[in-house]
């Protein structure tokens, strides 16, 4: 079967066939963004093992599980389970010893973080199995993955006791770009517009599983109310256990992403603390740093600032669009997306929705631009002022090396956008205001980004330096 993308993780992977020694491989990436589905189709047909940890199980199911598939791979009949992890690992290391070393095997731990439950010295006797006996050979390939990356990165990559240093490759699952979406839904034959593209990715961006759910013939708004709000749509439900197959004591995650779901231009530290009502310092930062290892929320540095001054996002444009609209839809009811889609709350939504998209993809943006070989820098611009007149914002600007910055204005409409005197004023008076508030030097030039074509009228030649259609970031 033909993979869509992941074009660079397959060659990797496969890469690891002729080396001469052993390889250690993490693959992490949010629930959802396949992972397993990927290294199953590269892989198949090398597995010498493969299991899958047990959401919630106990260590004696995890234990039991774990043996039943080392039955099913070695024929070896498993007379008594073993009463812990020690004695199990003593029969995978008897049953690995047993493969012919002409070829590379992998073994394959699926949800590792379900495996490991606590205290149960699974971690460290997997460690001492790569460390005593794997990497000492020539012949295996040891890949691990779990949904929760955060978990990932601070027990294994990061590892200071048996897996310090002991991962030889980590690979980044990310979901599909637009242009990736877009090859996704044409290899099952679902043909779109762009335009329908781009709204499909603003609700569940490009999370191979949800666009897998897309069906042939449906249009946007049609699929869009069978998936979220029909009763037994999969994106209905799915935010219930989005989190908590993750995270242990999911609240204060959830409390986070609550609180940034509503905030357009997303919250500082201090913000998000006063609106989840998540306690500072350890609760607060261990909940934060699992959802940004994760890649659920992004962290910005404005232009011009510290760190210090750090913007936090929700860039999960799922759980965004569960909190503007799915959870408030007590009732399942046909219909009700093309009637929230005419609303007032649907055109802010989208407006917010469309300037996470052009931000995620920056590269398209930067190859549009026919910038792709200047050195960037991405930030936000908030200035704000005792009069409305000189307060303003700027969600999203490229500061080039080349002595340039594109303040770029997102907009997103259901008709070709018309700029007219009102609009081309305010333009141009950002721009000025903007070189007056931080002294740049550089030459600043407004850029739109749309949905829709732009009527090229005066008040557009006037503005108006550079227009990139959505188009653009889906070729």
């Amino acid at each position: 079967m033909e993979i869509t993308g992941r074009q660079a993780q397959i060659k990797a992977m496969k890469a690891l066939y002729s080396l001469d020694k052993s390889y250690f491989l993490a693959i992490t990436g949010r629930r959802r963004v396949g992972k397993t589905f990927l290294i199953d189709q590269v892989y198949q047909e090398r597995m010498c093992y493969r299991v899958t940890g047990i959401q919630d199980g106990s260590q004696e199911a995890q234990i039991l599980n774990f043996v039943q598939k080392l039955a099913e791979y070695s024929d070896m009949p498993i007379v008594t389970a073993p009463e812990n992890w020690q004695q199990a690992f003593i029969l995978f290391k008897s049953y690995l010893q047993s493969l012919p070393k002409n070829k590379k095997h992998i073994i394959f731990m699926d949800e590792l973080p379900w495996m490991a439950t606590p205290r149960s010295g699974f971690i460290q006797l997997l460690a001492h199995l790569w460390n005593d006996y794997l990497s000492k050979e020539k012949h295996f390939v040891l890949v691990i993955c779990g949904s929760s990356t955060s978990w990932i990165t601070k027990r294994i990559v990061n590892d200071k006791g048996g897996f310090h240093n002991r991962l030889t490759h980590t690979l980044a699952l990310q979901p599909f770009t637009l242009k990736e979406t877009k090859e996704f839904l044409l290899s099952k034959k679902i043909r779109l517009t762009d335009h329908a593209i781009t709204e499909l990715y603003m609700i569940m961006g490009g999370i191979p599983y949800y666009l897998e759910n897309i069906r042939k013939g449906e249009s946007p708004t049609v699929a869009i109310d069978r998936m979220c709000f029909s009763e037994t749509g999969i994106l209905r439900h799915e935010y219930d256990n989005l989190y908590k197959a993750l995270f242990d004591n999911a609240a204060n995650h959830e409390a986070i992403v609550k609180a940034l779901a509503t905030a357009k231009s997303g919250l500082t530290r201090a913000e998000i603390i006063k609106k989840s009502k998540v306690n500072a310092g350890g609760p607060y930062t261990r909940a934060m740093d699992d959802l940004l290892l994760s890649g659920f929320i992004v962290e910005e540095t404005p232009f011009g600032r510290k760190k210090r001054g750090s913007i936090y996002r929700l860039a999960d444009e799922y759980s965004v669009f569960f909190h503007r609209f799915i959870s408030s839809s007590k009732k399942a009811s046909k219909g009700i997306w093309q009637l929230i889609s005419q609303s007032q709350k649907y055109k802010i939504w989208a407006g917010y929705a469309f300037e996470s998209v052009c931000q995620k993809h920056i590269e398209a943006i930067k190859k549009a631009l026919d910038i792709s070989k200047v050195y960037t820098e991405t930030a936000s611009y908030r200035h704000t002022s005792q009069t409305t007149a000189t307060g303003f914002q700027i969600d999203l600007l490229i500061d080039r090396k080349d002595k340039a910055i594109n303040l770029c204005e997102c907009k997103y409409h259901d008709a070709p956008i018309v700029i007219n005197a009102k609009y081309a004023k305010q333009l141009n008076e950002r721009k000025a205001l903007f070189k007056s508030a931080t002294g740049s030097k550089k030459t600043l030039f407004t850029t739109m980004i749309t949905n829709q074509d732009i009527v090229k009228n005066e008040y557009y030649k006037d503005a108006v330096d550079t227009h990139i259609s959505i188009t653009a970031l889906l070729k």
